[in-house]
């Protein structure tokens, strides 16, 4: 059973793996979506700002 641990609600029901995993983020969205981007290999791609100067993601 997953919950708030602000607010004590009950937002479902996980695994024990995916509940897990939400309280290792601290139950933040944005550190979720960091991570998704990251398993999809979105996270390392540098973009070019200027010819032969590229910016890492940060």
């Amino acid at each position: 059973m997953d919950h708030c641990p602000k607010t004590g609600r009950v937002r479902g029901t996980t695994c024990f793996n995916c509940n897990s995993a939400i309280g290792t983020l601290g139950d933040d969205p944005d550190a979720a979506r960091r991570l998704a981007a990251y398993l999809e290999g979105n996270v390392w791609k540098p973009t070019l700002v200027a010819p032969g100067v590229y910016q890492q993601p940060s």
